[in-house]
């Protein structure tokens, strides 16, 4: 077995080889760039490289560097974890030609299947079911055209190289195929190096099901079951859990052995994923074949008790498979949530910055129910704008689909982020939506669920009640240890007043303070400091506010303003704060790098028109005049990296 492998990545993938080559007894070699000198993969490992600046193009991305910190440290194979190189056969090539091993597909391989358009020819002719499409190189915009009109709209333009939701854009009408095109070749080019796409039909209604699996040198390659992975929100994955609640077994072997048939095909000898668009009917068509481990490989993991990573690392090593297709079978239920950097109440924009906090409930395994959490960060870590906004994938994995469920919605509600924005009160809303509990699952999910973009959980009258008696014992707790506090008030009692009015969020409550606040004050044994309270089983996330606190649990999150009834009445004397008008002016709503300026100062627009064009976290955000006006000055140019709110255009 290897003695010693490098990773060539980072974040929480990094993190999650080290785990299964520490246990293997391999030591390890992480290379950083500039902006990951003190991130958790680095630390983990028994050695580390710098491998150059922040942008990936100069670090993670460059080939020649990643060999040479092979070579400078002695590592005899390397993994690629996903993204950056993972499905270059060029940098397999290249380890191939340095004497070290890539931890991964052959190169005819990854060229076979990583190029999407390749791999749609090659499905065909492994007699795997294809999605209608053109599979030839598209020029440019005007022949994109013509390619769509002649599939039927709607249609999906991708990128032949591309994964994790780039270089993607649906277009449902011809007006919005050419700047499809352009966004999608862009993203492509910058995230792969590679701007090709092509055009396929857009399934309507479609479930995204993959297949896991798993071959070795010798010939052999079984699957290892399916995962659904249909929540997803610009193409990118945010919810996944195995097995599909759609499929039956008959699908499932179905669907599997065309992944089997596909991957034979191309002599795959590694751990890869067959994708494919589903119809509510259970048909299927061939999406792509990702040749590498996939971000969501931990649901697999969970249902078939077989560690990915060290198959991995076993079959680059030479080993045969030692497990049959018979061996395989599916346990119980599990999910994973994909928590990023980014503001569900602001459509998703990313957001960057300092972990203040970072708490993620305990890995354990009890009672038959499984909480996993794989993170790359941790308390003080930074979150930054030149890589992936994903902060944690957090997994449940539980006897039943309802129970992993719950389970996943207490973890959520136990997981402290501060410093950021994040995704996990939308997350605890996807785990309370009955659609989903019920498992009737598309694509288009997010969009039919949330049409207006995500303003939290609803607030019934049941989690009302709720919060105002907790935000009423928590003031009464931290009342009743001030009135402890030694020496204060020269030893007299302060009696406090036997009523509170709680302003929670727009809307008053008034509560009585019983005697019995006391038994369930000493009850709870909630103290100033901890973060979170359980009441009755349910767990409440807590932030402490001046006179009150910001209360958050299954995806709401209010605040509860506690006040006695004569601080209440001044309080609704209190003139409301009125807003700034910005309506004259184009914040940038995220932190990123301006790509482009579309328009020019003394230029008249129209409500819809593209203004400019800002890239975060990898991908590219096309920001558009809300209303017909004229630019009147523009504040930025391109090139620039803009903090949120950063003033970029004025108009008249």
């Amino acid at each position: 077995m290897f003695k010693k492998i490098l990773i060539a990545n980072r974040g929480e993938i990094a993190c999650r080889i080290i785990k299964s080559a520490r246990a293997m007894g391999i030591k390890t070699v992480s290379v950083y760039s500039d902006a990951d000198a003190r991130s958790l993969h680095v630390e983990m490992a028994d050695e580390k490289v710098n491998i150059g600046p922040a942008p990936a193009a100069q670090s993670y991305l460059v080939i020649d560097k990643i060999i040479a910190a092979c070579k400078q440290t002695g590592a005899e194979a390397v993994h690629p974890g996903y993204g950056f190189l993972s499905e270059r056969s060029a940098f397999a090539k290249a380890c191939a030609d340095a004497g070290i091993v890539f931890i991964g597909p052959n190169p005819h391989a990854i060229d076979a299947m990583g190029d999407k358009i390749a791999s749609k020819k090659a499905a065909a002719a492994a007699g795997v079911s294809t999605v209608p499409g053109y599979m030839g190189i598209i020029k440019d915009a005007d022949e994109a055209l013509k390619i769509a009109d002649g599939i039927g709209y709607p249609v999906m333009i991708k990128a032949s190289a591309g994964g994790g939701g780039k270089g993607m854009r649906i277009a449902h009408a011809q007006s919005e195929v050419r700047e499809g095109f352009e966004r999608a070749t862009s993203e492509a080019k910058n995230s792969f190096g590679d701007d090709r796409v092509f055009i396929e039909k857009f399934i309507t209604n479609p479930r995204h099901i993959e297949i896991q699996v798993l071959g070795d040198k010798h010939g052999n390659v079984i699957y290892l079951g399916e995962r659904e992975c249909s929540i997803q929100r610009r193409n990118q994955k945010v919810v996944e859990e195995a097995p599909s609640p759609l499929l039956d077994e008959a699908t499932r072997k179905a669907m599997g052995e065309q992944a089997v048939a596909l991957a034979k095909a191309v002599n795959y000898d590694s751990a890869g994923t067959v994708e494919f668009v589903a119809g509510q009917d259970r048909s299927f068509f061939f999406l792509e074949m990702n040749t590498r481990l996939q971000v969501e490989h931990p649901v697999t993991e969970l249902v078939t008790g077989i560690d990915l990573v060290e198959q991995m690392i076993r079959v680059a090593y030479g080993e045969k498979l030692k497990l049959q297709q018979s061996d395989v079978k599916l346990n119980g239920w599990a999910i994973e949530s994909r928590i990023y950097a980014e503001d569900p109440y602001r459509n998703f924009l990313p957001s960057i910055g300092r972990l203040v906090k970072y708490d993620p409930p305990t890995q354990q395994i009890s009672g038959g129910v499984t909480v996993r959490n794989d993170t790359g960060v941790g308390a003080g870590g930074e979150i930054s704008i030149f890589y992936d906004p994903m902060i944690a994938k957090l997994c449940t994995h539980a006897p039943t689909r309802a129970a992993a469920i719950a389970a996943m919605a207490g973890a959520l509600d136990g997981f402290q982020i501060e410093g950021i924005r994040h995704n996990i009160p939308f997350l605890a809303a996807i785990m309370a939506n009955a659609r989903w509990q019920a498992g009737a699952l598309s694509t288009g999910f997010i969009a039919e669920e949330f049409p207006g973009g995500f303003t939290g959980a609803p607030l019934t009258p049941d989690l009302t009640e709720k919060f105002v008696a907790v935000a009423c014992l928590l003031d009464h707790i931290e009342n009743r240890r001030k009135r402890k506090i030694t020496g204060q008030m020269n030893g007299r009692q302060v009696n406090f007043a036997t009523a509170r009015e709680v302003k929670l969020g727009d809307t008053w409550h008034k509560i009585a303070v019983t005697p019995d606040l006391d038994s369930e004050a000493d009850a709870c044994g909630w103290t100033p400091d901890q973060a979170f309270i359980t009441l009755k089983g349910a767990t409440l996330q807590i932030s402490r506010l001046p006179n009150g606190y910001r209360l958050s649990h299954r995806g709401v999150t209010v605040t509860a303003f506690v006040y006695t009834t004569r601080e209440a009445e001044l309080v609704r004397l209190m003139p409301v704060k009125k807003l700034a008008d910005t309506s004259k002016k184009l914040l940038c709503p995220m932190p990123g790098l301006v790509i482009s300026i579309v328009v020019k100062e003394g230029q008249d627009v129209k409500a819809g028109d593209t203004l400019a064009i800002v890239e975060a976290m990898k991908m590219e955000n096309v920001l558009r005049a809300e209303r017909d006006c004229t630019v009147k000055k523009i504040n930025t140019k391109q090139g620039d990296s803009l903090g949120v709110d950063a003033l970029m255009m004025e108009f008249n």
